[in-house]
């Protein structure tokens, strides 16, 4: 039995899709579904050398053995998001979405656009997530078996996921946000409008968590999150001028909002852990601290400074990255 979950360790933009991408590339998957929340995530894959920006579409799309990519009932479906990035992708005939996920409507959006709270508080995305969530608690949110744009689309997720496993196809779950960004675990009242931990990545698709063999909990080389300007500062937390000094200046993949940066945080990254009970973790952006390094792919050619920083965080961590990121490709990557 084989199905790995990854999930990020921070408040997102740990670059997971990469991560997926890369997994799904050098092992053999059959299945990549999609839990989460829905396309308030926005996940950037660059493919030999050309760069997706998904916010429905698993991350692990190209994959040369994969036979579906699977969005779970759990996850809120933009129809509109969804068949524009089925266009982009070329993916038709493998991507499908549980008659059970929630459809978000023009309604959400301006909801969540226009509300005091959301906007002001708790510093949404803007994508109609919350208030969809919010009509599903209430049992009055559309489905996607309501969709006729969706009809042909539409798949029994957990039913297929499952079946896959008894046959003993390897299955990759992708997450979305990270352990931080949690409804429950995170920094309330700034977080996302549920959990999204590793536990929850599974009943979003519909497998119980027995049938999990790996979780992976993605880090950054630093930490960014794109948020409300009235959350908490986190520890470290730099100015514009220093992020921007440093080079770590990024935008939100979704808002487009400039990302609050501050370096590795190790109590962040053993909640996270923790929380998710990793079994393996995985660096990304180790090229923007170590810009030497950028396209490395064998842990023993990176340099001394390099090597001293990834042991230290290991050493205080006590687990060994297994994925080492040394740019934005999916090839860019120390497998160890």
């Amino acid at each position: 039995m084989v199905v790995s979950v990854v999930v990020g360790g921070f408040f997102g933009d740990e670059g997971k899709g990469k991560i997926v991408s890369h997994i799904v590339n050098s092992k053999n998957i059959s299945i990549v579904a999609r839990g989460g929340v829905g396309p308030n995530a926005g996940h950037t894959v660059v493919i030999r050398g050309t760069k997706y920006q998904l916010r429905m579409v698993p991350s692990g799309f190209a994959g040369k053995h994969v036979e579906k990519l699977l969005i779970g009932p759990g996850v809120l479906v933009n129809p509109e998001i969804f068949l524009k990035e089925l266009s982009v992708t070329k993916v038709k005939g493998k991507l499908f979405c549980d008659p059970k996920c929630g459809i978000i409507t023009e309604k959400h959006i301006n909801q969540d656009k226009t509300d005091v709270h959301l906007t002001g508080i708790v510093g949404t995305s803007g994508s109609g997530t919350g208030p969809a969530n919010e009509d599903r608690v209430r049992r009055s949110l559309r489905l996607a078996k309501d969709i006729p744009e969706l009809s042909e689309y539409l798949i029994d997720v957990p039913l297929i996921i499952n079946d896959y496993i008894e046959k003993g196809k390897e299955v990759l779950l992708e997450g979305t946000q990270a352990t931080h960004l949690s409804l429950w675990h995170g920094t309330y009242p700034h977080v996302t409008s549920k959990d999204v931990t590793a536990a929850a990545i599974c009943s979003d698709v519909g497998i119980g968590p027995t049938a999990v063999s790996d979780v992976i909990v993605v880090f950054k080389a630093y930490v960014t999150r794109v948020g409300s300007p009235k959350a908490d500062k986190m520890e470290g937390e730099l100015t514009e001028t220093e992020t921007q000094r440093r080079g770590w200046e990024e935008y939100g993949t979704v808002t487009g909002r400039l990302r609050r940066a501050a370096p590795f945080n190790y109590n962040l990254a053993k909640r996270s852990i923790m929380l998710n009970y990793a079994t393996k973790i995985a660096l990304t952006k180790l090229d923007i601290l170590f810009p030497e390094d950028r396209g490395t792919t064998d842990y023993s050619a990176l340099s001394n400074e390099a090597k001293q920083w990834i042991e230290e965080k290991e050493s205080k961590l006590g687990m060994r990255f297994t994925y080492i990121g040394t740019g934005p490709s999916d090839s860019e990557i120390i497998e160890r």
